[in-house]
C-alpha cells in the first residue's frame, strides 16, 4: 500500500488522533498488510534533539501512516472519527478532502 504523512497542529493533536483510531494501529514500524501509524516525534525520532528534528522536518504534529488492505471507505470513517473536531491547519486542503 502507500504511505503518506501529514501534519497536525500539535504532538497533543498527533497523540489524539493516534488514540482514537480502531481500525489502523498505532506501531513504531510502518509496513505490513494492516494500515500502520506512527508518530516518528514519539517514537523513531525522540531521541534525536529539537533542532535536529525539526531541520529534517520531523515535527510534533506529524503522523506517517502506512495504507493497508483493509477497504477505504473502513479507513476514511476511522481517521475521518479520529480528526473530528481539531483545529484545521490548511482550511483550503480541508475543503477539498470533504469534496472527495
Amino acid at each position: 500500500g502507500a504511505i503518506l504523512a501529514f501534519e497536525l497542529a500539535s504532538a497533543e493533536d498527533a497523540a489524539r488522533t493516534c488514540e482514537r483510531l480502531a481500525l489502523a494501529t498505532v506501531a513504531v514500524s510502518l509496513g505490513g498488510a494492516e494500515t500502520l501509524v506512527q508518530s516518528p516525534a514519539a517514537f523513531t525520532h525522540r531521541l534525536v534533539n529539537e533542532a535536529a528534528r525539526q531541520a529534517s522536518g520531523v515535527v510534533p504534529g506529524l503522523l506517517r501512516v502506512s495504507v493497508g488492505l483493509e477497504h477505504l471507505e473502513d479507513l476514511w470513517q476511522d481517521f475521518a472519527h479520529a480528526l473530528d473536531g481539531l483545529p484545521v491547519a490548511h482550511p483550503s486542503a480541508a475543503a477539498e478532502i470533504k469534496a472527495a
